[in-house]
């Protein structure tokens, strides 16, 4: 049986909890949270604060990192994996490389293996757009995103000062992704391919311009992009943005000879994006503690991790049955 630790019981852990009730071979050995232990109801782990973490390490296999890639992951990833072995979903791709080599330090000064930025994208994504370029090579790969909520977006403009509660909706813009289904040549741009549509609950008496130019111009998140902001009240909020769903799409269109064209489309469509991202972290824990089992330490990518490692299901039944 796989230990893991859910680091963070917002919508993520819960995810990584419900995802975990799926699986005959991972259990939750523990929740950690900055909140008070006392406020927090589980589906039956025990809760203890982040800072007792040192007294689990002989408990947990993998902890799995739930915060948000705004300000929590940066420093949680290097700071618990001097603990445990990790996982986590880093997902600000301009800074990857940053937090890998962050991770990477602590990972090999503890002895541990951490694997970061998993999910779907960073994550699966990220496979499929490495595997379309394997297999064809002589071709281009567009990822679009949405639509549905971000939870990594969303959770930004939530650490923004006077903002209560906030959803963000990443939109593909339809004229671009039928201009790439079709092969038809169009420029990629950040503003192109996406619009973000974000819903915003102040706090009274805030000051909703600078809330929105803070928003608008925030690097990395929504300043290359097309972004409107809405102010709504909590009865708008609660009514219409209390589901979390996503999804997305990688297409890989190329040649494998003088005007034979294929195509490679690897498609989600999430009715809940942190379920659904919880669900890819647990497979991604169980590939951690068995790398972990067999010595690797230091910091990983989905790009090291094997399909054999991910799968709960013996080699012998995935070549019987699934080869």
């Amino acid at each position: 049986m796989i230990r893991v630790a859910i680091n963070g019981y917002g919508n993520l852990g819960r995810g990584v909890e419900q995802a975990v009730s799926k699986c005959e071979d991972v259990e939750v050995a523990v929740v950690f949270t900055r909140r008070d232990p006392a406020g927090i109801t589980t589906k039956g782990a025990p809760v203890a604060h982040v800072d007792e973490m040192a007294a689990w390490a002989d408990k947990v296999d993998v902890c799995v990192n739930c915060g948000g890639s705004a300000t929590d992951l940066e420093t949680q990833g290097p700071q618990t994996t001097a603990i445990f072995n990790t996982v986590d979903s880093f997902d600000t791709h301009a800074r990857i490389p940053e937090h890998f080599a962050a991770v990477d330090a602590a990972a090999k000064d503890a002895g541990h293996l951490a694997l970061i930025s998993t999910g779907w994208d960073p994550g699966l994504f990220s496979m499929l757009r490495v595997l379309g370029d394997a297999v064809l090579p002589d071709g281009t790969s567009t990822t679009f995103w949405g639509p549905g909520v971000s939870q990594g977006h969303s959770d930004a403009i939530r650490r923004i000062e006077g903002v209560i509660d906030a959803r963000q909706y990443t939109l593909p813009v339809p004229a671009t992704v039928e201009a790439v289904k079709n092969g038809d040549e169009v420029e990629l741009t950040t503003r192109s391919m996406h619009t973000r549509d974000c819903y915003v609950l102040a706090e009274e008496g805030a000051d909703v311009e600078r809330i929105e130019r803070e928003i608008t111009q925030m690097p990395n998140y929504f300043a290359d992009h097309d972004t409107m902001v809405t102010f709504v009240t909590a009865e708008e909020m609660a009514r219409d943005h209390a589901g979390i769903p996503h999804g997305g799409t990688v297409i890989r269109r190329g040649v494998t000879s003088e005007g034979v064209a294929a195509n490679v489309t690897f498609e989600l469509q999430l009715g809940s994006n942190p379920e659904f991202t919880g669900s890819v972290l647990v497979a991604f824990a169980r590939a951690v503690a068995r790398m972990a089992a067999r010595g690797q330490v230091g910091a990983r990518t989905v790009f090291d991790v094997t399909l054999a490692d991910l799968s709960a299901k013996e080699p012998q039944e995935l070549r019987a049955h699934w080869l």
